[in-house]
């Protein structure tokens, strides 16, 4: 099982060299990849209709592909994922275009996880449709993959009009892994059909486990098999002690999971020095010597 670290965007602050140091010492740990949180825009509780969203405007947020770039040039093997980007609130070929750029010029290390979000204001504010983002993501992630594995792309849909053009240069991932997160019954239906992995936003493998059986069902009726379809689970810096953690990691292990993040986010730690001691402790735990 590959385990990974979630960067706290949230929590971690500004400093370039801080973060060229968490991902350098994420992957010296021996960490497998460094997954981002993605959120372009955030609202003011105090706009009309008021806000209860678990972010607001004073949340911040690295753009995780730009911060991935930084990261990739000071580091050599450690992979990336974004968990997740907000893709229908995107221009499909945009992203195409940068996730290509990151991918190469890392040699092949990211993970584009993708899903349709929560927070409407910012789909108002980044003028796309809140409303028909879950058809929209579907056609998009078909873009992606066509973009990314042909020289020329001519295209016609609902959403996207591409005109005999391309990208170049192309990524070295042909296509570049799209995984999905989310819970609900079409998530899963599109992880089945479309995904090359899933994330779980479960705390423990019981709770999942309902809708690992229903993505099952889907694989089954799409003609795939659990063995096609990564899963990523997330481990939290305040579940309990190294034991603890280890016995989780485990469950998670037995029920499939290919991938495990470990988030040191929502445990009072404020610095930087605070969350790199965290991952230390993981990695004595989880990672083998």
């Amino acid at each position: 099982m590959n385990i990974g670290v979630v960067f706290p965007q949230t929590e971690f602050g500004n400093d370039p060299v801080a973060v060229r140091d968490y991902a350098q010492m994420a992957e010296g740990l021996g960490f497998s990849h460094i997954l981002a949180y993605d959120h372009i825009l955030g609202a003011n509780p105090a706009r009309p209709g008021g806000w209860q969203g678990p972010y607001t405007y004073e949340n911040p947020f690295h753009e995780p592909l730009i911060m991935f770039s930084y990261m990739a040039a000071v580091t050599r093997t450690i992979g990336f994922v974004t968990g997740i980007l907000i893709l229908p609130q995107r221009e499909t070929a945009v992203v195409a275009k940068q996730a290509a750029t990151l991918d190469l010029l890392s040699g092949g290390r990211f993970r584009l996880g993708v899903g349709v979000g929560w927070n409407a204001v910012e789909y108002e504010a980044l003028n796309q449709d809140f409303h028909t983002r879950g058809r929209r993501i579907e056609e998009q992630m078909e873009v992606l993959r066509l973009l990314w594995t042909r020289p020329l792309v001519t295209y016609q849909g609902r959403w996207h009009n591409i005109p005999d053009a391309g990208l170049k240069p192309l990524p070295v991932q042909q296509p570049i892994p799209i995984w999905l997160g989310g819970h609900a019954e079409a998530v899963l239906r599109r992880v089945a059909q479309m995904g090359d992995g899933w994330f779980p936003n479960y705390r423990r493998p019981a709770q999942a486990q309902p809708s690992l059986d229903l993505l099952d069902a889907f694989l089954a009726a799409a003609g795939r098999s659990r063995a096609e379809v990564g899963i990523e689970a997330r481990l939290q810096y305040g579940a309990g002690n190294a034991a603890e953690w280890q016995a989780l990691a485990e469950s998670w292990r037995a029920a499939g999971a290919t991938h495990l993040t470990v988030n040191t986010m929502g445990v009072g730690l404020t610095t930087p020095a605070g969350h790199l001691q965290a991952i230390e402790a993981f990695a004595r735990a989880l990672l083998p010597d």
